[in-house]
């Protein structure tokens, strides 16, 4: 099978998988395929795996969605610069302080429920105009997580060209 084949038809499961139509031995192949996918991205990006983790809950996916983000003294409204289902960055003018717990609402696409979770700061680089803040989150229902990996899947089958 080439690649090409493999994307078509992992594109066809997720599609299935999202209408929520797959079998439980098309589950299976489902989330082998995402593994699949996640482990060869993960290469190509020469990131590595934490103990326990899984390479699609690795898979950090360049995505803008309103973030709008509150802590005990601020509120802002920015947009991501990239997701997974373990967090997400974004561009701020000052980063929260390290030991508060941030409140994120994330704009989903196509008008459906925003997804509401706690986060931490996990990182923080510095550049001239702003500040890229990286959030870990801490709560998270798992069904939201859930919708955070597809659209991970999502954003990352929409830049294959096929």
């Amino acid at each position: 099978m080439t690649l090409k084949e493999w994307v078509v038809g992992f594109k066809a499961l997720h599609e299935k998988a999202r209408a929520g139509t797959l079998s439980p031995e098309g589950k299976g192949e489902y989330r082998a395929g995402r593994d699949e996918l996640a482990r060869a991205l993960l290469a190509g990006q020469r990131a590595q795996l934490r103990p326990g983790e899984t390479p699609r809950q690795a898979l950090r996916a360049a995505r803008a969605l309103q973030a709008d983000l509150e802590w005990t003294t601020d509120k802002v409204r920015s947009v991501t610069l990239d997701i997974s289902t373990g967090g997400f960055s974004a561009l701020l003018s000052k980063p929260p302080p390290r030991d508060d717990r941030v409140r994120a609402v994330l704009r989903m696409p196509g008008g459906a429920e925003p997804l509401s979770a706690e986060a931490r700061v996990a990182g923080v680089q510095v550049h001239p105009a702003a500040v890229r803040v990286a959030f870990a989150f801490t709560s998270i229902s798992e069904a939201d997580r859930d919708r955070l990996e597809f659209l991970i899947f999502d954003t990352v089958l929409s830049h294959l060209a096929v």
